[in-house]
């Protein structure tokens, strides 16, 4: 138990760095919007890559910061019944959602969103608005997020059954 362990703590370090990352750029996504937002209203300039830098930052944010949350327990969730249940039942219910339902349609989106990201790339995909954007890095970051959400759900498997087992994960949690 004790190398997979490790490996959750390399996994949760990754994802925890990635997330603190994704919350800096709440702050630039701000400053790029007020930016753009004075120069349309002050200087009548306009500027669809502006616009575009923003969707795609916001878009680095609530992705890029998925496995972040799910090593947070900050996923929205019912605990209605499980927080009522005992921490050996609620690690249980959270294997389950992990191995049935987290894992396997992370691997899909992973999976798709691959497909998409090469053929993007492939073609070079630009935006189609005069003064867009690349597409194909920003399609890159759908399959990035969802391994990055994979790995932290192996992580958390990881931490539910060392609990089953008797195992200290306190200190992996941070």
């Amino acid at each position: 138990m004790k190398p997979l362990l490790a490996l959750s703590r390399a996994i949760d370090a990754l994802n925890e760095t990635v997330g603190r990352g994704a919350c800096w750029l709440v702050l630039l996504c701000i400053l790029i919007s007020a930016g753009n937002a004075v120069a349309r209203y002050g200087f009548s300039y306009s500027s669809n890559g502006l616009l575009e830098i923003q969707w795609y930052l916001y878009t680095l944010v609530f992705l890029g910061a998925a496995g972040y949350t799910l090593k947070h327990n900050a996923h929205v969730r019912i605990d209605l019944v499980a927080g009522r249940l005992s921490p050996r039942a609620q690690a249980w219910i959270d294997i389950f959602g992990h191995v049935f339902m987290l894992l396997p349609v992370s691997a899909i989106m992973l999976w798709f969103g691959w497909a998409a990201f090469v053929e993007s790339w492939r073609i070079n995909e630009m935006s189609t608005d005069a003064g867009g954007l690349l597409r194909w890095p920003i399609k890159f970051v759908v399959p990035a997020a969802f391994a990055l959400l994979i790995l932290q759900g192996l992580s958390e498997t990881i931490k539910k059954f060392a609990l089953l087992g008797g195992k200290d994960t306190t200190a992996t949690e941070r």
